[in-house]
């Protein structure tokens, strides 16, 4: 595939309750800059990777742990949303209702920022971290992120097919990350993906709250709700 930077999408995810604080510091922020600033958060990730990621060390330069780094993916409805809606994350007692998306572009967010990004999720040990952006192209699987049946553009499916070549290790491609160094300006992002009506109010309600415009935008097609 060839793409352009402005059509490369990134999202993040993190818990509404967060929102109010991220809100506050008009910035997501990297896991280490949470814990140095003795921010409430609420966390939504798996503990024993939390563990490899405050240690794996990424190139240098930009230099640092995974944890200097606010991670995004480049495709919605992610293992891990699964994981959190199933009861699966360790302490996170959280549904797929409480998650909200914040997603951008890589041209975004790549102007005065560092970066880096792994071909697959970055906890994993054959994982490979690049430095330039030109790699996107080729280093990320797009065809198998975007292959038929779609949901917003993207693949509903993220299972593993163990006998099928192409689509083996199809879970840990689609957890494929980009990860922005210390934190993400709000300033950067596009929008903020909701699942219904309830939670865009919610959302809009905090935002109003910090005297922050963003648009809110319900996207089923993010989540699991039987499509």
């Amino acid at each position: 595939m060839s793409l352009s930077l402005e059509s490369i999408r990134l999202f993040h995810i993190t818990s509404i309750t967060n929102l109010d604080n991220i809100c506050k510091r008009g910035s997501l922020l990297s896991k280490n800059l949470i814990g140095n600033h003795g921010i409430n958060y609420q966390n939504v990730a798996h503990s024993g990777a939390q563990g490899s990621r405050s240690k794996k060390k990424v190139n240098d330069p930009p230099g640092g742990v995974i944890h200097d780094f606010v991670p995004f993916y480049f495709a919605p409805r992610s293992p891990m949303l699964c994981a959190i809606d199933r009861g699966k994350v360790d302490g996170c007692d959280l549904t797929q209702e409480d998650i909200i998306y914040f997603e951008t572009t890589v041209s975004k967010v790549i102007n005065g920022n560092e970066y880096v990004f792994y071909d697959c999720n970055a906890t994993l040990n054959y994982s490979t971290c690049y430095s330039e952006v030109k790699d996107l192209d080729t280093i990320i699987d797009w065809n198998l992120l975007t292959e038929p049946p779609r949901l917003d553009g993207y693949c509903k499916y993220f299972h593993n097919i163990y006998e099928d070549i192409r689509r083996c290790d199809r879970s840990a491609k689609r957890h494929a990350e980009f990860l922005l160094k210390n934190e993400v300006k709000l300033s950067c992002i596009n929008r903020i993906g909701v699942i219904d009506e309830n939670k865009k109010n919610q959302v809009n309600g905090i935002l109003r709250s910090n005297g922050l415009q963003l648009q809110v935008d319900i996207m089923r097609d993010w989540y699991f709700l039987g499509q």
